[in-house]
Formats: structure tokens, sequence, C-alpha cells
């Protein structure tokens, strides 16, 4: 079992109390959600419920700065949260004993505002070449899955000989070999807008934040 580390530790704890916590907010459901997404108005903001926390495009009626923070601690559903904090429970503690404390905390929100900065921009050139409707703006990006990539990117990277245990198919596989064939998954579903819904491209971002990171830190060394 893995020892966990002090940060890794509380961002579980905040992340599972926000999930939890927010219920007490109200959950619109999807046909008062699709209702918001097509017929903006600030006035009709607290009718998210526990989505004001959410991340919407900065142009959207729905959009508030505290959202750049917040959005990284909440899940659409019990799964996104499970996976996500099960990701970090197994590649955050072997990163932050690597980095140490003060450094991983760094690399694991510099790695979520880059997933948040790539969503962003392809949303923006989504919208103004008008592949998308222009309500897509006001639909809720959320989930921690972009600073988790990061993790898995720096996994990689720093332990790239490790092996991990598939469970579909049931075979090891070294980190990098795993990190990449994920991060080339999420952006060939990215570019081909496959399963609605989920944010690939800032799956994609943190992975690339995640690498550039390692790689300015080794340069500085």
């Amino acid at each position: 079992m893995l020892q966990l580390t002090d940060v890794v530790k509380n961002l579980l704890i905040i992340n599972v109390l926000m999930f939890f916590g927010t219920m007490l907010l109200g959950d619109p459901g999807n046909q008062a959600m699709n209702y918001l997404v097509n017929n903006p108005d600030s006035d009709s903001f607290m009718e998210w419920g526990r989505y004001i926390l959410a991340m919407f495009f900065p142009s959207s009626e729905y959009f508030r700065p505290y959202q750049l923070v917040t959005h990284m601690f909440m899940h659409g559903d019990f799964m996104h949260l499970f996976f996500n904090m099960f990701a970090l429970y197994m590649f955050g503690p072997p990163l932050e004993a690597s980095f140490g404390p003060k450094r991983f905390f760094i690399f694991y929100f510099l790695t979520g505002f880059g997933a948040l900065a790539l969503h962003i921009l392809v949303q923006y050139i989504e919208l103004n070449s008008g592949s998308v409707p222009l309500y897509d703006m006001n639909v809720p990006m959320l989930g921690a899955s972009g600073a988790v990539f990061g993790l898995l990117a720096g996994y990689g990277m720093l332990f790239p000989e490790n092996k991990l245990m598939l469970l579909f198919p049931p075979i090891p596989i070294k980190a990098k070999y795993f990190v990449f064939g994920y991060a080339a998954i999420e952006l060939f579903l990215g570019l081909g807008k496959i399963g609605g819904g989920v944010a690939h491209f800032a799956h994609v971002g943190g992975a690339i934040f995640g690498v550039l990171i390692i790689l300015f830190w080794r340069n500085r060394r």
C-alpha cells in the first residue's frame, strides 16, 4: 500500500469535501442545465447550483474569476471523482517524494492551469471559426483531470521504466509507453470530438505542461 504524502493527502481531502459539500448547493439536473446553456442570463447564475464553482468560458454570462481555481476541485459525479482521486493516490506520492512538498504543490496547480489554458484556447478557436455553436461557451468544465494528466506525464518522465498493470487487457506496460499512449488517445478523441462532455484537450494540456515543467526544472539544474 502506498504511503500518503502530505500534499496528496490534503488534495484528496479537499476534493472529497468539495464533492459532498457542494451537494448542499443543489444540482439543477440535465433539463434545467440545457435551458441555462441555451438561455444565458447572469440573473440565472445561481440556478446552476453546485456548478457555479465549475469553469465557464470567460465571455460567458456565467463566468466568475474564482472559477479559475474552484473548477479543479469539482467533479460531475462519484465515478468522475473516484477515478481522478485514485490516479492522484497512485501517482502523486512518488512525485511528491521526488519533488518535495512545495515543488509538487506548484507542479500540480501549474499543470491544472495549463490544462485549462489549452481547453480555453481550443474553445476560443472553435467558437470563432463557427465549428461549434455560440452557446457552447455556456457549458461548464470541471474536474481535476488536467492536473492528474500532468501527474501521469510527470510519473512517466521520472519513472519511465516502472511497470504499470493495465485493467483491460491485464498486462504490464512501462510507464513511458502508458503515458504516451494515453495522451495520444486523448488527442485523437479531442480532434474527433468523440465522447461528448469530456474536455479531452484539457487532459492533453495537463500532460504537455507536465512535460514542459519538468524539462524546465531539469535545464535549470
